[in-house]
């Protein structure tokens, strides 16, 4: 039996008509093509197909095409002297085949053939065999559009699939961003070690949501891992609401110390929570105290020793200056 997929998660009305049809057309033992650029999850969505239909106790495979040379695939696909075919290891199963606008014309030619008669030669030339297998394929339309071959993959996707699975990418269901950034939070404070995930600060929020998330649902995990770990860092408990969103972490990984951070766009922007204004001496002292300490932290990468060096200080000085805070156990 294939491994129960993890649960699809979303809020907007593009994701619940998403998961309608999913539903649907889980049933129909049919080919199927899954529509939706890089990031999208069309694997969990394939996974999800197979999970819901008849096949679900037997077996899903899942082959990657940008992984693999396409000498590779075929023989992975169709087997070789020292593999045996994935044809015949998901035979009674779901094959889903990833990505493949990557292929050649004859390779997509050899797999419609193999969809439309439900048969193939094996390696060695042997009588063709029959396989019983529910094919789901994946494309991204943007690199289809893109080619200067699409109008010959156009004519091969009719073949190769009965209906179609369209993922809307992330910008058009920003509804889902919040429910996917509290999920991928919760999992990445929980692998810390941490009590909880706090969310983000209205600030960052509001960022994230600006956002166009060209790598959809991939770049918002990564952002929200990036960033929960760094706030780890700064505060093992988690306590604040998380305000520094980090997009990129090459930019601040290769910025010489002491130059400023020069967002591309909005989205790039770590924004910062500014506490209620206080006009106590000793308030203001460690309001100062704090915002210089964020300061080199930031610069340093998060680096204790580094941070200690640009602030002028011991490291035992810093450390001591972290606890003062509360921002290290």
């Amino acid at each position: 039996m294939a491994t129960i997929p993890p649960q699809l998660i979303g809020e907007s009305p593009e994701f619940h008509a998403l998961s309608d049809w999913i539903s649907d057309i889980a049933s129909l033992d049919m080919p199927v093509l899954v529509l939706g650029e890089a990031g999208t999850g069309k694997e969990m969505i394939a996974s999800r197909l197979h999970f819901l239909s008849p096949r679900w106790e037997q077996s899903f495979y899942a082959l990657n095409c940008t992984a693999y040379e396409e000498s590779d695939l075929v023989s992975y696909i169709f087997g070789d002297d020292d593999r045996t075919a994935l044809l015949d290891l998901a035979d009674g199963g779901t094959l889903f085949i990833n990505n493949i606008e990557h292929l050649s014309l004859p390779l997509l030619e050899r797999l419609s053939r193999l969809v439309e008669h439900s048969a193939f030669r094996p390696y060695d030339d042997r009588d063709s065999q029959t396989i019983d297998i529910r094919f789901i394929f994946s494309i991204d339309p943007a690199i289809i559009a893109a080619s200067d071959r699409r109008d010959q993959l156009s004519l091969f996707l009719d073949r190769l699939a009965t209906d179609v699975v369209n993922i809307p990418p992330l910008r058009d269901r920003k509804a889902d961003v919040i429910p996917l950034m509290m999920h991928f939070g919760a999992k990445t404070a929980s692998k810390l070690g941490a009590g909880q995930f706090p969310g983000l600060s209205p600030e960052a929020l509001e960022t994230m949501l600006d956002y166009d998330w060209p790598g959809n649902m991939r770049e918002l995990r990564h952002v929200i891992e990036r960033s929960t770990a760094r706030a780890f860092l700064a505060d093992e408990s988690l306590a604040a609401p998380i305000s520094d969103v980090i997009f990129n972490p090459f930019v601040r990984a290769f910025r010489a110390p002491g130059r400023t951070e020069a967002p591309s766009s909005k989205a790039a922007v770590a924004p910062q929570v500014q506490g209620p204004k206080s006009t106590n001496f000793a308030d203001r002292i460690l309001t100062f105290e704090r915002g210089l300490i964020d300061e080199a932290m930031k610069i340093s990468n998060h680096h204790q020793g580094k941070a200690a060096d640009y602030l002028g200080l011991t490291y035992h000085a810093f450390r001591g200056l972290l606890r003062k805070h509360g921002l290290k156990k």
